[in-house]
């Protein structure tokens, strides 16, 4: 993901990388012109005050490019993360999408993409001050290479220990971003399942101090300890510096006559590199943070898999005939606690009839309709369109067919799906069919609200599937959340329109009062497909095609 960034970026990453990487040479070359001027006569402090103000001012502006230059870089790699990960998202097959999970995007999308984009910000730090740092011990060099060797050994010493505390410090950040997957499913259930907390007081505490109290804690408690023992192992940088300044200067200190300007240099450029040297110590915690954040979009983004769905052609054949022929899925089910077997499903549609789908709960209705519309891949037999075989790169094209209302549907801002001229007045019109007109209009291709009842929202649902006008509709349990008034509405006129406008229709119902409105009556029961004479209800006829 990192690689991936940088290639991403690498005109402006080398642009802003020169530019801090010049920062840290001038930073040195300010700390050797103030020893220079510490120690020369009156004569020669004029020419070495414009060398000094010099470097100072091209100091300035390395450091305004460079800062410049890494914050449009941070805000750049936050947007094409985001944007990565939305188009694996959007291009994954649907069943990859369900295993790997909302919490867990969510996360990718938000927390671990802010994490890659903080190092993009930390970078001209990390770079200025291991220029300041190098270019420091190199001057330490030149005054003295017997007491550089000496420093060189101390900032070891440092480097060992900090690099041990900071495996295990790496090991709680890790821990800490699993937990941090888990703790965004439970922000979604404090607002998904808002109503049922306010109902139950024991489950709201429960929930609130023992689950969400426990992975909210958990991921203070692991990022605490990953970050004190970053601290601690600064710290313990810190002292060694200052040790040594007093070694040289109490210690090593002799009494050559030069001596004095060199324990001076000495003491001076240590106390300057202190505070590059915190600041790198300080921002390393932010590249392993980069790190582990990196790595678990990785881990996300591998889980789910692009480029299979290549659509064959960019038009959508029309609808005359649709089959399903030995079609079988599997699933896990959680009634049986085992794996559930779909199929084989031998079942044909053909425009301007409506068949219904009827079955227990659990009976496999739902996973059937999304077998149907292509959200899951058959694992044995095929599926036919107008008489051929929909192959692997050709399911995004036949998911076009359809437009579907699930139960747990979801309305976007905005008409997404039917860009046209007049949609503001198709889209009003069916409003008022569907005695909404006073809560809610259609303006600039958009509703005016979504505050409405579920039942409410299901009608604009609907009202999204008439204006897409695609060939193949298929309902979900539409009539469960409406009124009386409205499941008349939609069996005895929402129905009969679409069948007169030539559309194949699939209704999952349990409304066995408007089982007689069907031209054909469905039964699954366990998964599988029961015969017109099993399924037959005395006061419904059930026609002769119900198996084919």
């Amino acid at each position: 993901m990192l690689v991936y960034l940088i290639r991403r970026t690498r005109g402006l990453m080398t642009a802003a990388a020169l530019a801090s990487i010049l920062a840290g040479l001038f930073s040195v070359m300010l700390i050797a012109q103030i020893n220079t001027a510490l120690t020369s006569d009156a004569a020669s402090r004029a020419s070495a005050a414009w060398a000094f103000a010099g470097i100072a001012v091209a100091l300035m502006l390395c450091r305004m490019v460079s800062t410049a230059l890494f914050e449009r870089l941070g805000q750049r790699a936050l947007a094409e993360l985001r944007s990565f990960v939305a188009q694996c998202v959007a291009k994954t097959p649907f069943a990859h999408f369900e295993r790997v999970g909302s919490a867990r995007i969510q996360s990718a999308l938000t927390e671990h993409s802010n994490n890659v984009a903080v190092l993009f910000v930390s970078l001209p730090v990390i770079l200025t001050n291991t220029v300041i740092v190098v270019g420091c011990l190199g001057y330490l060099a030149m005054l003295s290479w017997q007491v550089f060797l000496f420093a060189l050994g101390v900032i070891g010493l440092g480097a060992v220990g900090y690099h041990l505390v900071h495996l295990r410090a790496i090991r709680y950040l890790q821990t800490a971003s699993s937990e941090q997957d888990r703790l965004f499913g439970h922000f979604r259930a404090l607002t998904d399942g808002a109503k049922e907390l306010r109902l139950h007081q024991d489950k709201r505490h429960t929930f609130i101090n023992q689950v969400l109290g426990a992975s909210v804690e958990g991921v203070r408690r692991l990022r605490t300890h990953g970050m004190s023992l970053f601290v601690i192992s600064t710290s313990w940088g810190q002292f060694l510096m200052y040790a040594f300044i007093g070694l040289v200067l109490f210690v090593l200190a002799g009494n050559g006559p030069n001596q004095t300007q060199v324990m001076t240099g000495f003491a001076l450029v240590f106390v300057y590199m202190v505070t590059p040297l915190e600041g790198l110590l300080i921002n390393i915690p932010r590249i392993n943070m980069a790190r582990v954040a990196a790595s678990r979009i990785d881990d996300i983004t591998r889980e789910m898999p692009q480029g299979q769905e290549r659509q064959a052609s960019p038009r959508v054949p029309a609808l005359q005939r649709l089959e399903l022929r030995d079609v079988t899925h599997q699933y896990y089910h959680e009634q049986s606690d085992d794996v559930f077997e779909l199929g084989p499903i031998n079942l044909s549609f053909t425009p301007g009839e409506v068949v219904f789908l009827v079955g227990g709960n659990g009976s496999g209705k739902t996973t059937l309709a999304k077998v149907l519309v292509g959200l899951y891949s058959p694992e044995g037999g095929e599926v036919l369109l107008n008489g051929e075989r929909v192959e692997a790169d050709g399911w995004d094209a036949y998911r076009q067919l359809f437009s579907v209302v699930f139960s747990d549907f979801h309305l976007f801002e905005r008409l997404l799906e039917a860009p046209r001229e007049d949609l503001d007045e198709e889209g009003n019109r069916l409003l008022a069919k569907l005695h909404l007109q006073h809560k809610v209009r259609v303006e600039n291709g958009a509703f005016t609200t979504q505050s409405l009842s579920q039942g409410q929202r299901k009608r604009l649902a609907l009202v999204v599937a008439y204006l897409e006008d695609r060939p193949f509709l298929v309902f979900d349990e539409w009539a469960a959340d409406q009124d009386p008034l409205f499941k008349e509405v939609f069996y005895c006129e929402v129905l009969p329109e679409l069948k007169r406008m030539g559309k194949a229709v699939l209704v999952i119902t349990h409304d066995d009062r408007y089982f007689q409105l069907a031209d054909r009556l469905v039964r699954l029961e366990s998964g599988k497909l029961l015969a017109p004479e099993q399924s037959a209800d005395a006061e419904v006829e059930v026609a002769p095609s119900v198996a084919t």
